[in-house]
């Protein structure tokens, strides 16, 4: 992240576990995304993006709730911030959760398959914030099976099996000539 290694440090030479204050700063500045958005199913969407600039920053109730109000607009989701997770789609909690990692100010952003538990018809409204987000110059490692979507906005793509990379290259390239047979087998599976 910002060409500092995660999780290490370099001492001559050599790969160092970092101390747990140290490691505790860098996540603070790495924000995840998960497959089912783990939102408190007690708190409005405002109070979800809130919650962590609240507890962990220690950002003052008014300072936080303006942010969160500035985020799920970026989100497209300025008219449901009084709503409660059960009360919004898949795809709007999905997006509330984009909101809520946004709002730690995060370097780097990880996204775990954010749109494998949604409707078909609701994917694209989570993509398109995700586009947003490549083009103001988010980092983001995304792990997903949605190949349009790596060959549009992907700089690097790496195809693994097993926890072996298989595959890597600039998107575009290695889904128009895959090398590797079992990622040839893959993209035949999902495209």
């Amino acid at each position: 992240m910002n060409d500092e290694l995660i999780g290490f440090s370099e001492k001559g030479g050599k790969l160092c576990h970092l101390k747990p204050k140290q490691l505790c700063g860098q996540r603070e500045r790495i924000g995840m995304v998960f497959q089912r958005w783990n939102l408190f199913p007690h708190r409005t969407a405002l109070e979800n993006v809130m919650e962590g600039p609240l507890t962990v920053k220690g950002v003052s109730r008014t300072a936080a709730a303006k942010d969160a109000a500035e985020l799920l607009d970026r989100v497209g989701l300025a008219d449901r911030s009084g709503h409660y997770p059960a009360q919004l789609s898949g795809g709007q909690q999905q997006r509330v959760a984009i909101a809520r990692s946004l709002a730690m100010r995060p370097g780097l952003m990880l996204f775990d398959e954010p749109t494998s538990a949604l409707d078909p018809e609701l994917v694209q409204e989570v993509l398109s914030v995700m586009r947003d987000l490549a083009a103001s110059g988010m980092t983001m490692i995304v792990v997903t099976h949605e190949m349009g979507f790596a060959r549009e906005v992907g700089d690097h793509l790496v195809f693994m099996d097993d926890g072996v990379i298989v595959e890597r290259g600039h998107p575009r390239e290695i889904l128009a000539a895959p090398r590797h047979e079992r990622f040839r087998a893959f993209l035949g599976q999902v495209l």
